[in-house]
């Protein structure tokens, strides 16, 4: 581990900029996970950037207005009496927010052992799942299209019918990703633009048909920013995508744009780039319902490990502000963030960087979820792999990301309390919006409720106990 140390500091002597992974590699020796001898007061300073006081309070802050909700239970009796003395407990069972992987794995180990482990690990912190619809993957062979759930195996692409299946099962919220992309393209597709539209336009309406009432959010176009020029695309391809997929697809389905991590976290004010390409899309009256951005950080270089080059935690606030504007829900869609070095300290520099983060990103007022992008260690594409971005290792176990995103996700993040009714029958909380178990004692009644704190739903909630009460 010394060597990292010293290659940090000739790049601290050479470097002028002051970018994100320059910080994050700072603070990855004051934390300890690097120790280089003699620099701990010079570097005790960038130690500071995530745990600035005024950041750490504008994050805690802003968790307690955005991300949680007042709540009224009113007990009554059936001929509308207010209970007063009943004992509530309340306990949050789900969240209104969401926190996902994508399910490419899903059923995809060799032993049903392994897949129970994957499947067990996904659902403890987890309520939302990316599903493959990769053109060349779905559709290997043109018109044969692997929709069915006993469809050819591909590795990392478990057919739709099966993640449906599944998320349905265990109340997992679904997207798709993705309509369009320019890569994974098949190989017979021609090099004729119009009948690539076509077929692009026969893509969307097969999948809308089978799909849009089960798989509620879409990423309809993927990196479209990063295109080679000599792909063959629909015209205006952009908003072509989107407006076929406003055509095909559900009102109330969420059809999302979604970037490349330089680009879609450059920021430029209102000169930035994907900026600069959503307002295009606005102004043309072109509907798009959510925005994402990819958070891939693939350097396994000590130097610049930490999670982007671009910004600190203050540039990602004013990054997330900026798209904020359209009044569209935020994603983050993608997130690798490597672990560098064995053992228990490069696991817990991961962790470090994921709880930093997820803090950050569950305080974004218009932020609606959040997507870690591979589980498990091994499990991504191909070159990928050597990062070792995964939440749980090769075996599937959980490192210790995985142990502090279960932390913040069911313990911080969960409301729990108990309380007695005033007089006129009122017990009231304030706790993070989800879905919750209500018990109510009162007398010889005791009776469970099910209420949703939501900041789209009435605040009161009257409970009523319909059964004989001693008096």
């Amino acid at each position: 581990m010394l060597k990292y140390g010293d290659m940090l500091v000739n790049f601290l002597l050479k470097t002028r900029e002051r970018s994100a992974a320059f910080w994050l590699s700072i603070l990855l020796i004051a934390i300890g996970c690097l120790p280089v001898p003699g620099h701990a007061q010079k570097l005790e300073k960038y130690k500071k950037l995530w745990e600035d006081q005024a950041l750490m309070e504008k994050i805690d802050d802003d968790i307690e207005t955005f991300r949680k909700q007042d709540a009224v239970i009113k007990v009554v009796s059936e001929d509308g009496e207010p209970l007063a003395g009943a004992q509530i407990q309340v306990k949050q069972l789900t969240h209104e927010f969401l926190f996902g992987c994508n399910l490419f794995m899903l059923k995809g180990f060799s032993t049903e052992k392994e897949n129970r482990k994957y499947e067990t690990a996904f659902l403890k912190i987890n309520n939302f799942a990316t599903v493959p619809f990769y053109w060349s993957d779905l559709e290997p062979e043109q018109g044969k299209v692997r929709f069915g759930k006993d469809s050819e195996v591909i590795y990392r692409r478990p057919p739709p019918d099966l993640c449906v299946e599944w998320a349905t099962e265990h109340n997992v919220t679904l997207k798709g990703h993705p309509l369009a992309w320019h890569s994974w393209y098949p190989d017979w597709l021609p090099d004729d633009r119009q009948e690539v539209t076509r077929l692009l336009a026969d893509r969307f309406a097969q999948i809308a048909r089978r799909y849009a009432k089960r798989i509620k959010i879409w990423d309809v176009v993927n990196e479209s920013l990063v295109r080679p020029v000599n792909r063959v695309l629909p015209e205006d391809y952009l908003a072509w995508s989107f407006k076929e997929a406003d055509r095909r697809f559900e009102p109330d389905n969420n059809l999302m744009i979604n970037e490349v991590t330089r680009i879609s976290h450059k920021y430029l004010r209102e000169d930035s780039q994907y900026y600069l390409q959503i307002m295009n899309l606005k102004l043309r009256g072109i509907r798009f319902d959510g925005i994402g951005f990819q958070f891939h950080t693939w350097s396994i270089n000590p130097d610049d490990i930490g999670p982007g080059k671009d910004y600190d935690p203050w540039q990602l606030l004013d990054t997330y502000a900026l798209y904020g504007r359209f009044g569209k829900p935020l994603y983050i869609t993608e997130i690798t963030i490597p672990t560098a070095g064995e053992g228990k300290q490069a696991q817990e520099m991961q962790a470090y960087f994921a709880r930093n983060l997820y803090r950050l990103w569950f305080s974004v007022p218009r932020m609606a979820g959040i997507t870690w992008w591979n589980l498990a260690d091994g499990t991504a594409y191909a070159k990928e792999n050597k990062q070792r971005g995964g939440l749980l290792d090769e075996q599937l176990e959980p490192k210790a990301s995985y142990q502090a995103l279960d932390r913040l996700i069911n313990h911080d993040w969960k409301t729990a309390t108990e309380g007695e009714t005033s007089a006129n029958g009122i017990f009231s909380f304030r706790g993070f919006c989800g879905q919750y178990a209500v018990t109510v004692k009162y007398k010889n009644i005791t009776k469970g409720f099910s209420i949703d704190v939501s900041k789209d739903k009435d605040v009161y909630h009257p409970l009523i106990l319909k059964e004989r009460l001693e008096r």
